[in-house]
């Protein structure tokens, strides 16, 4: 089973992530980040997450990395 983790000091709100997610898994959090804006967050209370890698393929400063169980 995969699960993604969020380097919250790299994200820059861009949110392709939030696009990218087949199963709408990473939201916009009320957490603000180095920019300012509100970072990801990433929500998986079902273990619904593919493992496909899209939001870490998408993250343009490499804060999201894929991790197995």
């Amino acid at each position: 089973m995969a699960y993604i983790v969020l380097d919250k000091a790299k994200c820059k709100s861009c949110y392709l992530c939030i696009d990218a997610c087949p199963k709408n898994l990473i939201v916009k959090s009320n957490e603000t980040g180095s920019t300012g804006n509100f970072v990801v967050d990433f929500k998986d209370e079902d273990n619904e997450c593919l493992g496909c890698k899209c939001c870490a393929l998408t993250c343009p400063d490499l804060a999201i990395t894929e991790v197995y169980k």
